[in-house]
């Protein structure tokens, strides 16, 4: 997994907002790290950079999130692929930006999970189309809040 992005606490206290970053939108959900629930937020439509930054400039006005979390897109097999790289770059540019801890978490299947659990609520495909990517954003966020943080060499007692 990318290294450059990822400056982060094994367990964030506080609030999260989780990007599923595509090309022409960006769905943005958003947890509570000590609730370790998450929750579809919105979708930025905006495709120029200046724009995109902008909305979640505001976002992280009004959510004083302690963590950004990047879903990170990597093939079934667990390789990276040409958007891998590019939502890479787009954490990266979160860090810059923003000067807060960034996170990368795994999004295999995510659209696909968010599609059916939107059909199983009564979205058809037209409607679901609105929420799918802040519904696959929860999906990030959840996934990581229910993956157990990585015991730090600190923290292990020895008998």
């Amino acid at each position: 997994m990318p290294e450059a992005a990822v400056g982060t606490p094994s367990a964030p206290i506080g609030t999260v907002l989780a990007f599923d970053f595509g090309e022409k939108r960006i769905g943005v959900a958003v947890g509570e790290a000590l609730l370790r629930q998450s929750h579809p937020l919105t979708v930025i439509h905006a495709q120029a950079n200046a724009e995109r930054f902008a909305a979640i400039a505001a976002l992280i006005a009004e959510w004083q999130p302690a963590l950004l979390l990047v879903g990170l897109p990597l093939s079934l097999d667990g390789n990276p692929h040409g958007m891998t790289a590019r939502c890479t770059r787009f954490a990266n540019q979160l860090k810059g930006r923003f000067g807060l801890p960034v996170a990368f978490a795994d999004e295999r299947l995510t659209s696909l999970d968010a599609q059916e659990r939107l059909r199983e609520t009564g979205h058809n495909a037209k409607s679901a189309k609105a929420h799918l990517d802040a519904v696959a954003a929860q999906l990030i966020l959840q996934s990581y809040f229910d993956t157990p943080p990585e015991p730090r060499p600190e923290s292990s007692t020895h008998a």
